[in-house]
């Protein structure tokens, strides 16, 4: 081979290997430069950070991200945040939702924030007693969703069969708790949420307990919920729940109010003799046996005490008007204590 044209090879050689050289350099460089800015907030004094919160909406693009934390002051150098986040493979795992971010905070921290979905979460709480439109409304409340989207979605055949209910709609399944949820939350993922807080809290136990009884976890939780309406005391449930079991082995109606209320629409709080007498499913002074379905969400003592009654024999009770009530076994007792704790000022 001619000399020329080795010295021509080896200048090639040489050439290609200085850049290699260089480019080794400049990934060096710039991956310990990154690694620097990952971990380099805006503002290391946590008395000057800027703080905010932070939406990601499904579909943003992690451009359109980046330039509205730089805007904000989270962080600066949006080129290196999205080099950073390339080189880490996480500007395709963004979860969307609120974050609370602060210009103290490192680029990594900010992405590690994204990527595991470390959004904030906002408070539900369902007391003991709600029926499903009371519910809605309190998720509506909570900014979680409007109530006729949520009331949809508790009534959606569908998704009741997917949380395997055997129930026409969700009344008396939707566990009350205190419970939390980011703000972007479907009402899907709220109800799934509640109705598995009710199958976990619901025992073993509980379950051998209402096959005893003959009753399916159905016809449990409709009981507990008159229970919960009824029981001003919470050491009464117990003594309510006997007097509707020993009405129901007589088959005397149970004739109770909050069902009748229940089975009214639009009731404004006037419970009328007339409405004693209309007829209607949820009318227990005119029918036997347990009405259709619950009337409002049982909290955990109110389906024990439906399980677990007191061993009585009464058949009657009357509010005192102090939240507490005076039982009776037979109808000539009753009625003297509704004289005297009802018709007497």
């Amino acid at each position: 081979m001619p000399t020329t044209v080795i010295h021509r090879s080896l200048k090639f050689f040489a050439a290609i290997v200085a850049t290699a050289c260089l480019g080794v350099v400049i990934g060096f460089l710039l991956l310990s430069g990154l690694k620097h800015y990952s971990q380099a907030p805006v503002d290391s004094d946590s008395g000057n950070a800027n703080a905010s919160i932070f939406t990601i909406a499904p579909g943003d693009s992690f451009r359109s991200i980046t330039r509205r934390l730089t805007d904000l002051g989270i962080i600066h150098s949006p080129l290196k945040f999205r080099l950073l986040a390339r080189l880490q493979k996480q500007d395709k795992r963004i979860k969307a939702g609120e974050y609370r971010l602060s210009s103290n905070l490192s680029p990594g921290e900010i992405l590690s924030k994204f990527t595991n979905g470390e959004v904030i979460l906002h408070r539900l709480t369902v007391p003991e007693g709600y029926n499903l439109e009371q519910i809605a409304q309190s998720a509506a409340t909570a900014g979680f969703a409007k109530a006729d989207d949520f009331l949809a979605a508790a009534n959606d055949p569908k998704l009741i069969e997917s949380l395997k209910i055997d129930a026409p709609s969700l009344e008396g399944y939707l566990f009350p708790d205190t419970y939390h949820f980011p703000r972007a939350v479907e009402p899907a993922k709220i109800i799934g949420t509640m109705v598995g807080e009710l199958k976990s809290t619901f025992t073993a136990a509980w379950e051998a307990a209402a096959r005893q009884s003959g009753f399916t976890l159905h016809q449990v939780l409709t009981l507990a919920s008159i229970i919960e309406k009824e029981t001003g005391d919470p050491g009464e449930r117990a003594l309510i729940s006997s007097v509707f079991h020993n009405r129901l082995k007589k088959r005397m109606r149970l004739e109770t109010d909050p069902t009748v209320i229940y089975g009214i629409p639009n009731f404004d709080g006037n419970l009328t003799r007339k409405h004693l007498h209309t007829p209607g499913p949820y009318n227990t002074y005119l029918n036997t046996g347990l009405p259709p379905g619950p009337i409002a969400s049982p909290g955990a003592e109110a389906i024990k005490a439906a399980l677990f009654p007191e061993k009585t024999d009464y058949l009657f009770f009357v509010s005192k008007k102090d939240g507490t009530h005076h039982f009776s076994t037979h109808l000539a007792a009753h009625n003297r204590a509704v004289k005297k704790y009802q018709l007497t000022r």
